[in-house]
């Protein structure tokens, strides 16, 4: 037995029983993690938006004896699947019999599938991470034949960063609403990165972080040739966040070989969960496949990301947080979320679509305060066009700003929500 890996599993081990669960928030995603089953049950996400902590924290609570092993610890970085014999023996030398086993970024391992499958024939339970979305549509779907139960987690809500900050979401007094509406300034510039709210400066953490998945998530996992050219792509992509991304564009910019060179870049950066792509909503699988908006997964790699251009259109940072909470709140798999584009007729910044039927059409605005001509018709006339073109009669205009209430046009409901109440809902 290598006494290096005892040393280190020990040391991982020391970690998890020194760590007080009590003081973490309860995530809506814990219930969905089923101990009973099983199915290997797999939260995945981005790096360090809390799946370990989740995991860990429903496995203690539920006073199940599990062993744990986290592959992304660097004195792991060799390991192959032979070796994980070994890592087995190990825990079972450290922890005693147990019935659940818990492995952290276990993609990390070549060819962990196969280990996985044996684990679950014989009958033990397994909980996984993994930082890179194609650890189910690749390997698992592959490999696992639907004998897994997939759980996306995201980096803080604004509800859940309010729970942890103790803020009060209610807002039933003039201080109240007024600390709740700083706390919404500060996660559109900041993020919900759960290790960050007890920093007064994360600028650092979040571009070292940033750095990492490119390096590990990406560059490594699909052997990228180009490192520099991706990063800068990967800056340009955060620079116009929001916006329609054209691959042809993309492809003469950062002067790529190919447009499926382009496609797959892109493609990583969301298998990595730096983005998430919105196509348009359209009859036509060619428009759907092509035209595509892109959204960060979190507010803080707009703001830290190499060369940033700070940009003070807070519109655009409401808009990629409420894209993000719409994926948060996708009920099941059939659900997609689209955008709507007339060209110079209209646009509707989300439609939630379940089964070719739009369910809910969603406008985002800042400052509806005082809405001009130009405004209004833009926000109020692109939801009653794109209701018309879909059929779809619930209607919803998200402001910073403004005044709540529903409006009637045209025998239609406008339901007019400030993103601060919007946004705390459960």
């Amino acid at each position: 037995m290598d006494v290096n890996l005892e040393r280190i599993l020990r040391d991982q081990r020391e970690e998890l029983l020194n760590t007080d669960y009590s003081q973490f928030i309860t995530r809506c995603e814990e219930s969905q993690i089923d101990l009973d089953s099983h199915l290997a049950q797999i939260v995945i996400g981005v790096r360090r938006c809390g799946k370990s902590t989740i995991c860990q924290k429903v496995l203690v609570e539920s006073k199940i004896h599990f062993a744990y092993v986290n592959f992304d610890d660097e004195e792991l970085a060799s390991l192959q699947v032979g070796d994980l014999n070994d890592v087995i023996q190990t825990l079972y030398r450290i922890y005693g019999s147990f019935t659940h086993l818990f492995m952290d970024e276990i993609q990390n391992v070549p060819k962990w599938h196969l280990f996985v499958n044996r684990l679950l024939r014989q009958g033990i339970h397994i909980v996984l991470t993994g930082s890179n979305a194609n650890l189910l549509s690749g390997e698992l779907a592959t490999h696992l034949t639907g004998r897994y139960n997939e759980i996306h987690l995201y980096p803080f809500s604004f509800r859940e960063y309010c729970m942890a900050k103790k803020i009060d979401t209610h807002a039933l007094t003039t201080k109240s609403a007024g600390l709740l509406m700083n706390a919404l300034d500060s996660y559109l510039q900041q993020g919900g990165f759960p290790e960050t709210l007890s920093m007064a400066r994360h600028d650092k953490y979040i571009a070292s972080l940033l750095a990492a998945v490119i390096a590990k998530d990406i560059c490594q996992r699909y052997k990228v040739r180009y490192k520099k050219t991706l990063q800068q792509l990967v800056n340009g992509l955060l620079d116009r966040f929001c916006q329609e991304v054209s691959y042809g564009d993309l492809q003469e910019a950062y002067q790529l070989g190919t447009i499926h060179t382009t496609k797959n870049y892109v493609s990583y950066l969301e298998n990595a969960y730096l983005l998430r792509l919105v196509p348009r909503y359209s009859f036509k699988s060619i428009e759907r496949q092509t035209m595509r908006k892109a959204y960060c997964i979190d507010n803080a790699f707009i703001t830290n990301h190499e060369d940033a251009l700070q940009t003070e259109n807070l519109g655009w940072r409401l808009e990629n947080v409420v894209a993000i909470e719409l994926f948060r709140r996708m009920e099941n798999e059939l659900q997609q979320l689209y955008y709507l584009r007339q060209h110079k007729s209209y646009e509707v910044d989300f439609a939630l679509v379940e089964r070719n039927k739009v369910l809910q059409l969603i406008q985002v605005t800042y400052d509806f305060n005082q809405p001009k001509t130009k405004l209004y018709n833009r926000e109020i006339g692109g939801l009653l066009k794109g209701s018309a073109a879909t059929g779809c009669t619930n209607l919803t205009l998200i402001m910073m700003s403004g005044e709540e209430g529903d409006v009637e046009i045209d025998g239609l409901i406008i339901h007019k929500v400030l993103a601060v109440h919007w946004l705390v809902e459960k």
